[in-house]
């Protein structure tokens, strides 16, 4: 069973209860001497006096004695009887802590006392006068940035990476990129962005076949038939060779150049051709497919994390990144509007009441449960001493006040009814 702990405190404050549990009996057996004295004194003929001193000892003794059976009953069988309706605490902790569950579902746990009590706080203007302030939104941001480092440091690196190479490949299987594709290369040719790409083509051709002169000539000669003379093949490559170079300076030269004319519809047809081609289409979402399945590729996608971790670490420790500055501007941006625009501080307010109200409608079982497990949980002979430790002092005073209430009702009564019975 889960109990109280029982501390060096609550020992002090017992030595307390005991020291007044000795005082109020020392009361109860001072007016219970009075009574046998002022009683002895009555039948000895002492006087009228006797008899209001002994009526109100009398009394005394009763609430003292009442007050002390109703105070013991909270914790234990008074003198170890077993009389009904005793050690209260003890036998009905269970239901006494269904029934603070139950008060505090009712009272405290309801919508409309959250609301209300919400409403009073003025929330969102408090928030927003508290944010406002540059120090303390360099606090929220400088605590944002230790939790975002904690939570960096509990990732473990494999699980995230695995993760967002995951996303990022299904996402990419599930989007088709051809129609995109399409429309970008549409836009591009229509607006002669790719001219720069073929001057570059056209520019990096030129220089290569100018060194590469005889790797061109070998790669023709070597094409050439075996029975040709090797003259006539050293010829006919050199032609090839010119006329190819020729052919590229002449495109790298003019930008009315056939070539480019042709490249230009053979872009614009394959840009139609991702957009409407069901073939095309099909082929691009193949070739991406094989893409994303490399090795390479996977490698690339999971690296991504680290260097976001990195970047996302290192701005975090650094007071005068970008990341903490707009954070904190942001935050003194949003203090200074919640503090001053009644509209906005409206729909905060708003949102706090629905989302406190849904949370105490939806989750009060949950709630009080945790006050009547806990409490069930508690074993019965501590909790009835934690409780009386903390409380018993006070019960004492009742004993005290018991004992005098009930002399001072005991006196008047007697007055009362001699005076009466003449």
């Amino acid at each position: 069973m889960v109990s109280f702990t029982y501390t060096a405190a609550d020992e002090e404050k017992s030595r307390g209860v005991r020291r007044m549990k000795a005082m109020a009996t020392g009361l109860l057996a001072l007016v219970a001497v009075v009574y046998a004295l002022a009683t002895w004194a009555k039948s000895s003929g002492a006087g009228g006096w006797a008899g209001y001193v002994a009526a109100a000892a009398e009394a005394g003794m009763v609430g003292a004695l009442a007050d002390w059976f109703a105070v013991t009953a909270l914790f234990r069988r008074p003198l170890g009887l077993p009389i009904p309706h005793t050690a209260i605490i003890p036998t009905k902790k269970d239901q006494l802590g269904a029934s603070l569950g139950a008060f505090v579902g009712e009272n405290f746990l309801s919508a409309d006392v959250v609301r209300g009590r919400l409403r009073g706080f003025a929330i969102a203007r408090r928030l927003g006068a508290w944010l406002a302030d540059p120090e303390h939104a360099d606090r929220v941001t400088s605590e944002l940035a230790v939790a975002l480092r904690g939570a960096l440091t509990v990732l473990r690196d494999s699980d995230v990476k695995a993760v967002v190479g995951e996303a990022i490949t299904r996402r990419a299987e599930a989007a088709e990129i051809a129609p995109g594709l399409g429309k970008t290369l549409e836009r591009m040719v229509s607006e002669g962005a790719h001219h720069r790409a073929v001057d570059l083509i056209c520019v990096r051709g030129h220089d290569w076949l100018v060194t590469h002169r005889e790797s061109v000539m070998a790669a023709i000669e070597g094409g050439a038939p075996g029975w040709t003379p090797r003259f006539v093949d050293r010829r006919v490559g050199d032609r090839v060779y010119r006329e190819l170079l020729r052919f590229v300076t002449e495109m790298r030269d003019m930008p009315s150049h056939p070539a480019r004319g042709a490249v230009d519809r053979f872009l614009r047809d394959f840009a139609a051709d991702l957009q409407s081609d069901t073939d095309t289409r099909a082929r691009v979402e193949r070739l991406k497919s094989d893409i994303l399945a490399r090795p390479e590729v996977q490698d690339i996608i999971a690296s991504a994390w680290s260097s976001v971790r990195d970047l996302l670490l290192a701005a975090a420790d650094d007071p005068q990144s970008q990341l903490r500055r707009r954070a904190r501007a942001s935050l003194v941006s949003l203090g200074t509007r919640l503090s001053t625009d009644t509209r906005l501080q409206s729909k905060v307010e708003g949102w706090s009441e629905d989302a406190a109200a849904y949370v105490v409608t939806t989750y009060r079982t949950e709630i009080t449960s945790l006050i009547t497990d806990t409490v069930a949980g508690w074993d019965a002979t501590q909790t009835s001493k934690k409780i009386e430790a903390n409380i018993g002092r006070d019960l004492q005073f009742i004993r005290i006040n018991g004992t005098v209430v009930g002399a001072l009702a005991g006196l008047l009564i007697y007055t009362v009814s001699h005076v009466l019975g003449g």
